[in-house]
This record gives structure tokens, sequence and C-alpha cells, in this order.
């Protein structure tokens, strides 16, 4: 009897020449753990920070999107959606990587069992200010406009980006930055499933909960920040690991 396909979640890299073990943890991941996998979905903010297509000829880019299409190369399926970091990765880049773009949220069916997955961004609803700069940036108008820039100036925008969002998030409580639970059952009830998978908050976790009378789980992603962390699905259900 062969062994079941399993399915791959990771999410919240952010990698960056700047930070070498992520990117360390990520070729590892990439080498040893993904090939068993039947497919890979990378829900988000895989790169610290993603200011268009025409970046993929800069060698730190190019370098990631090859590793992404050596996988593809051996049957695994990869799945990208864009988080908070990277929503701008568009379809130059899917092609180069070899991977699917994915919309945020989307239902799935996983070994059986309907799953919703997005980035989780939006579901921290508690941060209004956040929520704010998400509708801004998520404006086509917006994208557009910044698009048009030199990438030059588009760089020095996302660093400032960046540091203003460092700033804000030392003043803010850390549970106004976690997801709302009533924005998790919401969603769960909209899509009528029993399982959500997200990342963004950096709190690696299954939560269960109950929703119209059924029972429900959520998973959290870890960040990569300082140990490679992967969820892993297969028809017996999910569980979470990290390697050093």
């Amino acid at each position: 009897m062969s062994e079941p396909s399993i399915s791959l979640f990771i999410s919240d890299l952010h990698l960056t020449p700047e930070r070498p073990l992520p990117v360390r943890l990520f070729d590892r991941f990439i080498k040893e753990i993904a090939p068993g996998a039947q497919a890979l979905y990378i829900l988000g903010d895989f790169f610290e920070a993603w200011v268009g297509d025409d970046t993929l000829d800069q060698p730190f880019n190019r370098a990631i999107c090859d590793t992404l299409k050596s996988l593809a190369s051996t049957g695994v399926e990869v799945f990208f959606m864009p988080g908070n970091r990277d929503f701008l990765a568009g379809t130059k880049f899917a092609r180069a990587a070899k991977l699917t773009l994915l919309a945020d949220p989307v239902e799935v069916t996983l070994h059986g069992t309907p799953t919703l997955l997005a980035h989780g961004d939006q579901f921290c609803t508690d941060d209004t200010d956040y929520q704010a700069f998400r509708r801004l940036v998520r404006d086509p108008e917006w994208q557009r406009q910044f698009l048009a820039q030199p990438l030059p100036q588009r760089l020095a925008l996302a660093n400032s980006l960046r540091e203003r969002s460092e700033h804000a998030k030392a003043d803010k409580k850390p549970e106004i930055m976690d997801v709302n639970p009533a924005s998790i059952e919401a969603i769960l009830a909209r899509h009528a499933v029993r399982r959500i998978i997200h990342g963004h908050t950096h709190r690696p976790a299954r939560h269960e909960l109950q929703v119209d009378g059924r029972s429900c789980e959520r998973w959290v992603l870890p960040d990569w920040y300082e140990t490679g962390g992967y969820l892993t699905c297969d028809a017996s259900g999910c569980r979470l690991s990290t390697f050093p």
C-alpha cells in the first residue's frame, strides 16, 4: 500500500538577504522535507518585502524563485498566497517560481476535509489602524500608482512602511494584534467548513471551537525567525512540526 499523500503549509518566513538564518532553514526544508509532499502551500509573508515583479532581476529574489521552481520540477504542487509583506507578488513571479497564486481566503479540500486557507491579517479586526492600512494598500488604484514609481522609490517606501509598522507594534497591546474570535467564527460559518489554517500572528497553535453546532479547529502557522516550522496535513489530520 502506498503512503497517503500529504500537504505542507508554511508562512511568515520573511525572507531577506539581511536575515540569513530563515534562508538557510528554507533551503533545508526544500531539500529534506518538502519533496515528500504532494503539495506545498505558502500562506503569505514569504518575503520580508516584495515591491513588484520587476525585482525578479535581483539575485536574491531570483535564487529564491529558482529554489521554488526546483521543488515544483520534482512534481510537488506549489501554491502561494500573498500576505501583508508580499501582496504585490504577481503573475511574473508565479511563472518564474512555477507556482499557482491563491486568493485570500480560499477554500480547498484537503484529503476529504473542506478547509479554509488565509494569511490571517484580515482577522485581526481589533487593530483598526492596521485594517485601515490594509484596505489602502490592497486597493487596485493604490497598487497601480505604487508600481508606477521607480524601483528605488518603491524600495525606500517599503522600508519606511516597515519601520512605521514596527514602531506602531511597540505601542499596541499584544491581544490587539491577534485575531478577533468573532471574526474567525463568522468566516467559518460563512464557508461552512470545520478547519481554518492561517499565519500572520506568529502564534503557532491548534485552537478548538464550536461554530453553529460544529466542532471546528484553527491552525496557526509559526514564523521562521529562530526555527523552521510547518504544518503537515494528511488523511489522519494535521500536526505542527519545527526543526532547528
